[in-house]
């Protein structure tokens, strides 16, 4: 066969072989019941809500946490690009509200 020539290749699909008697009717797969565990407890629901509670808060919290930092982080570079633009009016300046008397 040259490197130019190809070769198409059929393939049958397989069909099952029924075992033989003798393996039919021994067990396959060994017995499972060493693994069971011995006076399983009942499910304690009360805990189980109380660990999800738990877990659900702490994923809040840390979430909160991350995005608080991503908009701290995002602050600190607009600062930081505002300084080294050479401006001077970089600083935050908040704006409280005062109530102005006008005087006659």
């Amino acid at each position: 066969m040259t490197d130019g020539e190809h070769r198409v290749l059929k393939f049958r699909p397989r069909t099952h072989t029924p075992l033989p008697a003798a393996q039919r009717s021994s067990k396959l797969a060994p017995d499972l019941s060493r693994y069971e565990r011995a006076g399983e407890s009942r499910d304690d629901y009360r805990h189980r809500m109380i660990a999800n509670a738990a877990a659900i808060a702490f994923t809040a919290a840390l979430t909160g946490v991350g995005i608080w930092l991503a908009m701290a982080l995002a602050d600190l570079r607009n600062k930081q690009d505002c300084v080294l633009m050479g401006r001077r009016d970089c600083a935050n300046i908040s704006a409280q509200k005062t109530d102005l008397i006008r005087h006659n």
